[in-house]
């Protein structure tokens, strides 16, 4: 079985977030994505602390597509500098881990990201 990742990004809204993460399954590149509520973060920026909502996703894929998946985070998030930080699963339910791999497997020509895109 390959190795599985969890992706972890936030987005500034609810309709943003889900159409990232509607478009990241489509395409392939995630077997599944949570929206999760939205949250307060703080942070420095610039010289300066600031404070938004977001919106966290947590985003399963294999390791093995993890880099296109960067790649197509990178080019349709709205964020300057977004946050994409990728966790190697060790452990977890079998079947699901086996599911999650199975379904990042399944990638035709059609489904493979676009080399640019104007979408959010």
């Amino acid at each position: 079985m390959s190795s599985i990742r969890l992706v972890l990004t936030t987005l500034p809204d609810a309709e943003i977030a889900g159409a990232l993460a509607r478009s990241l399954v489509e395409a392939g590149l995630a077997a599944c994505v949570n929206i999760l509520p939205p949250c307060r973060s703080i942070y420095r920026w610039r010289g300066h602390v600031q404070e938004d909502g977001e919106v966290p996703l947590f985003i399963k894929t294999s390791a093995e597509l993890y880099p296109a998946l960067e790649t197509y985070l990178r080019s349709r998030h709205p964020y300057e500098l977004p946050e994409i930080l990728a966790l190697d699963v060790d452990t977890g339910l079998h079947d699901y881990l086996q599911w999650v791999a199975q379904s990042t497997s399944i990638r035709t020509a059609d489904s493979a990201p676009a080399a640019s895109s104007d979408q959010a």
